[in-house]
């Protein structure tokens, strides 16, 4: 993409967004883009057909998205796999483990549950080792506080669903060694932020949030290190060496990470997922990542204004999309922005709230409006 080309897709992409207004839940859900829908209906449509052509062109779209996905990722195709969502992959990369696995108690439950149902089901083989650290930021230090030589591997979140925290992903590698596999769940910061992904053995992601997709389009990437170290024990047809039905004895697993699929993908979730990653890079993700870091601030900085205290670290490099409000009483606030006409997110103590490239002004102007109207007295205790 050429500077001369940037500003007419940027613009094209931030078009996409008409209908935003009052939207603060991207880290949520992100309603279906218009190239996504009309990408599912004319996939639809030839999938309605009786033509083996037109079923031909649909189910093309399944290795378009894989090569789309390969480029973001700085991987070979034959790493990566559609799934059905990004807590199907977590599962073909926990279950598979053998050792001690680092993970924090405040991770979203793609990681935790897996990690415990694996060691359950495990007879001993695998373990858990929970941390808990600080405001329920994966850092370095807190990692290297659990780490001994049996520890096989880290599972961690890039961006922390809560606080919005971005994990340092080169510092964690550099901690825990080309000997251990870090595994990295990517659902709040695939497609809005530039990352060298390659500090990860496993990534895994979704569309349905910030890639504006829709459920169903799931995606890994599996490394060689962790080809070899991760038994591939949900595979299916579809992961073995051999191809199609088979007679006697048990083709082996195959040798890439087609290993760690189940079936042939669902072709209409790769259409959508595959619409949604051709925006992408028309406009480009660095383009993404500045407008959103550009919106994320002027929420902290009125939440600052407001007197709203933020666990979302300031620094751009330490963050996404996700900016979590830490009033005295959330549920009151929560419910007098939502009365104000902005969609978001409110958990226990905090309210969430998520802005996208395409978050307008007036949202923001909302979001503005209805803090300073909710009076600093009930929300913050001055």
């Amino acid at each position: 993409m050429t500077e001369e080309t940037l500003p007419e897709t940027a613009e094209r992409y931030l078009v996409s967004f008409a209908g935003e207004t009052g939207y603060l839940n991207w880290a949520a859900l992100g309603p279906l883009s218009p190239a996504v829908r009309a990408a599912l209906d004319s996939a639809g449509e030839k999938l309605a057909s009786f033509s083996p052509r037109d079923h031909a062109r649909v189910q093309s779209s399944s290795a378009e998205a894989v090569a789309a996905l390969a480029g973001l990722l700085g991987a070979r195709t034959d790493e990566v796999v559609l799934r059905p969502s990004s807590t199907d992959a977590l599962q073909h990369a926990l279950y598979g483990l053998t050792g001690t696995v680092i993970a924090a108690t405040s991770e979203f439950p793609s990681i935790t549950l897996p990690l415990q149902r694996a060691a359950d089901l495990s007879e001993g083989r695998l373990s858990p080792r929970w941390i808990d650290p600080q405001d329920g930021w994966v850092t370095a230090d807190a990692v290297g506080a659990a780490l001994d030589a049996s520890v096989t591997a880290l599972a961690v979140s890039h961006v922390d669903y809560r606080t919005g925290y971005r994990a340092d992903l080169a510092a964690l590698r550099e901690l825990i060694g080309p000997e251990r596999l870090l595994i990295v769940d990517a659902v709040q910061s695939f497609g809005v932020v530039e990352e060298d992904w390659s500090a990860a053995d496993v990534v895994v992601g979704h569309g349905y949030k910030w890639l504006r997709a829709g459920r169903g389009t799931g995606f890994a990437r599996f490394s060689d290190a962790a080809r070899e170290r991760i038994a591939p024990v949900l595979s299916g047809i579809t992961g073995l060496a051999a191809s199609g039905p088979f007679r006697g004895a048990v083709p082996a697993p195959a040798a890439t990470a087609r290993a760690y699929t189940t079936s042939v993908p669902d072709h209409l979730a790769s259409a959508r997922l595959a619409a949604a990653l051709h925006e992408l890079h028309g406009v480009g993700v660095a383009e993404v990542e500045s407008r959103v870091s550009e919106n994320v601030a002027r929420m902290i900085d009125m939440a600052a204004r407001h007197g709203i205290r933020v666990e979302t670290p300031r620094e751009p490099q330490r963050r996404a999309g996700i900016v979590s409000l830490v009033p005295d009483d959330a549920e009151a606030l929560g419910a007098a922005l939502a009365d104000a006409g902005l969609v978001l997110t409110s958990r226990a103590s905090a309210v969430r709230v998520a802005a996208h490239a395409g978050t307008s002004e007036e949202t923001l102007d909302m979001l503005d409006a209805a803090l300073g109207a909710s009076g600093r007295r009930s929300f913050t205790g001055t």
